[in-house]
């Protein structure tokens, strides 16, 4: 796309906004063709401005712009529908996923597979409110989330290979005990996790999982939310990510 094009009806989830100047705001989108754009919904704070209501995350849109610069001006937006809302959790969920694409996503790169599975996890995490009880919905929303982790870092470049050992190329032993570093991969321990090796410590059968994209087994549930933590960690730098502090801790009041 040319820095001046004007794009048309192009499917799109607003991620994040933030106010600019008196009446209009800043709204970062992840859209299916153009990946993360910038765009200035100009008087959208306005409470006759029909943008007002549609610049909200996990809304489905049809977005039109046009402009020259990173920061593009909106002018026009529609709501698409078919798609309901995540509620309770599940809405903080899907906020951790905007933080996840804001922050690992650059502006202009287009990730279609991505965007595809993003829409798709969002219609899993508002389908999850029929589960039977609190820990079958987390135990849901979990499996959710870290597919949802795992296949981001592979989009953008960043996914790691789960089925053989970095140093020998061996595949991975269920019995086995690992420590996976994130430039290298998963390292076997002769004498258990804490053996020297720094790393996320992780069984063989965990890593076996990860690879097959299974998340039945509790052990695998657990050791892949400290892997993929660990992963992300080092993707991002040293800034900590603001919902998974807040899933934390609402996980913490519900225990």
């Amino acid at each position: 796309m040319s820095a001046d094009a004007r794009v048309n009806n192009e499917p799109g989830f607003v991620l994040h906004t933030y106010p600019f100047k008196e009446t209009s705001v800043v709204a970062e989108v992840f859209t299916r063709d153009h990946g993360r754009v910038a765009l200035i919904a100009r008087g959208a704070r306005r409470p006759t401005s029909t943008l007002r209501g549609l610049m909200q995350p996990f809304t489905p849109l049809l977005l039109s712009w046009f402009g020259k610069s990173e920061l593009r001006t909106l002018h026009a937006a529609e709501w698409q529908g078919g798609l309901k809302a995540p509620e309770g959790r599940a809405l903080m969920c899907g906020f951790y996923l905007n933080e996840l694409l804001l922050r690992l996503l650059a502006r202009g790169d287009a990730h279609e597979t991505l965007y595809d599975r993003y829409l798709a996890t969002l219609e899993q995490l508002a389908g999850e409110h029929d589960c039977s009880s609190d820990y079958e919905r987390t135990v849901c929303f979990e499996r959710i989330l870290r597919r949802f982790e795992k296949n981001l870092l592979g989009e953008i470049g960043y996914g790691a290979t789960f089925d053989v050992e970095a140093d020998s190329g061996a595949t991975i032993q269920a019995q086995a005990r690992y420590v996976f570093q994130p430039e290298r991969g998963a390292l076997r321990t002769l004498d258990g996790p804490e053996a020297g090796q720094p790393g996320c410590p992780v069984s063989g059968q965990t890593l076996i999982d990860l690879a097959g994209d299974h998340f039945e087994r509790p052990t695998t549930l657990v050791e892949a939310k400290a892997l993929m933590r660990t992963l992300i960690n080092h993707t991002l730098g040293a800034k900590p990510l603001y919902t998974r502090q807040l899933l934390r801790d609402l996980t913490e009041l519900t225990q």
